[in-house]
Order: structure tokens, then sequence, then C-alpha cells
């Protein structure tokens, strides 16, 4: 099936919508193909600022219309208390709050931005997404990561070439409780990072201390700058250390 195809069968749509290249690009086909759509954002506190205003920023580009949902997700003990399969509770917390919002507005079909090249068999979240009944047009018509970037560049969205990022509560090992204030210094942490020109990494929380992870293209700067980096972000965490493999 081709998206287009997807589209003539399912004309009216809402879409749970991150601000990634994955989301982006399967609102602005919904957009070029005819379809009905709405895009739906929740904020929580395992998103940082800067995702919803990516959000804000391409819907508006692309020409759909977006809602935002507050989320408490910490009010939840199982989410809270971080167990493996966190993921899967969130998971299912989150797309249960757009499902409902959507269909308060008419829409009865929610879709997301899965595709062909996410290994659904090592993620608990996508099991939350077959229990909801969520569509994943992109893996159903076979489009994998490099593909939807290829597209997405053609369709003329900067966002074609962001890094993949992960919500704030993977920076956090599992078993350790999740508090409003850890999401506070990663997301502190991670922002002092990106001023300084890193795209792909993660500052993970190894008890009071950090573990900064840089991407192979990356690595080899994050190395080289480590006295910088530890004098950016030292003052939120007990030691601040460098990774020495890529992630």
């Amino acid at each position: 099936m081709r998206l287009k195809e997807f589209f003539e069968e399912n004309g009216r749509i809402a879409i749970a919508f991150s601000g990634g290249v994955d989301s982006a690009y399967l609102l602005a086909e919904a957009v070029r193909c005819g379809a009905e759509v709405k895009a739906y954002y929740v904020k929580s506190q395992f998103q940082p600022e800067f995702e919803r205003k990516d959000a804000r920023r391409l819907a508006k580009e692309i020409g759909a219309e977006l809602t935002e949902i507050e989320a408490d997700v910490l009010s939840h003990e199982t989410v809270a208390s971080n167990p493996p399969d966190r993921c899967y509770h969130c998971k299912h917390l989150i797309m249960g709050t757009i499902i409902r919002a959507a269909e308060t507005d008419g829409f009865e079909v929610l879709c997301d931005g899965t595709n062909a090249s996410d290994d659904v068999s090592d993620r608990p979240g996508f099991r939350a997404l077959g229990e909801l009944g969520v569509r994943s047009p992109l893996r159903e018509c076979g489009l994998t990561k490099d593909e939807i970037r290829r597209r997405t560049r053609e369709l003329g969205l900067d966002v074609w070439d962001k890094p993949a990022y992960a919500c704030l509560a993977t920076r956090i090992g599992a078993g350790e409780r999740i508090t409003a204030d850890k999401l506070r210094v990663t997301e502190e942490a991670e922002s002092k990072l990106f001023d300084m020109g890193f795209r792909d990494f993660r500052v993970r929380m190894r008890g009071r201390d950090a573990l900064v992870q840089a991407a192979a293209a990356q690595h080899a700067d994050a190395v080289r700058r480590s006295d910088e980096i530890k004098k950016a972000i030292g003052d939120l965490y007990g030691d601040v250390r460098i990774d020495p493999q890529p992630r």
C-alpha cells in the first residue's frame, strides 16, 4: 500500500504528533493528499520544551491544525516507579489521552509515526499501540527511516535530519524512581549541550552523577571538549563523565 492509498481509505484521521521527522512527514503527506487531519501533541514532564516548540512550528509550516494536551505522567505510580516496561504504561496513557481528545473532535482513526525500520520487538511501548488500535501508516506502507528522511527533505521540511529523540525518562535507569527534579536537571543539562553545538547525544543519570553519551559523528569532539562539558553541567551533578565509546 502507498500512503496516498492509505489516505484515500482513511480520509479523516488524527495524528499523534511529536515534532520529529516521522510524524512531521506523515502529517505533511496527509495534508498534501487532501485528508482531513488534525495533529495532537501531548506535553508531559517527559518532553523537553524544545519539542513543543518544534511541534508548533512544524504544524504551522505544514498548514495543519494542532491541539496540545497536558498530561501529568508522574501522577501515575506505575510510570513514576520506572519498571522495565515503563514505556508500555506511559504509551498507553499518552495514546489513550489522545484517543479521547480525538474522539471528542469526531476522529475515529488515530495514527502515529512508527516506521518500517523500528524494531517493535525491542520497545514495550509498541504493544500499547496494538492494544489501542493505533494505526502506523509509515510502517504499513513499508517506509524506512532513510526513505522518510529523503522524502521529508524533498518536501522542504528542515526537520529531515533531526536526530531521533527519546523522552527524558530514558535518561534514568530502570527501577530508579523518576521525579520532576531529575527530569528538570536532565533537560537543563541537555539544553546546555545543545547550545554548545552537540546534536545527537544523551546525558544519563547514574545516581547523582552524569554519563554523557555522544553519537559517533561528534564523539571525538565531546572527548576533546570534556573539560568544557564538565564546566557547563558540573553544577547539576556530583560528577560528569564522557562515555569512552560512541552511543
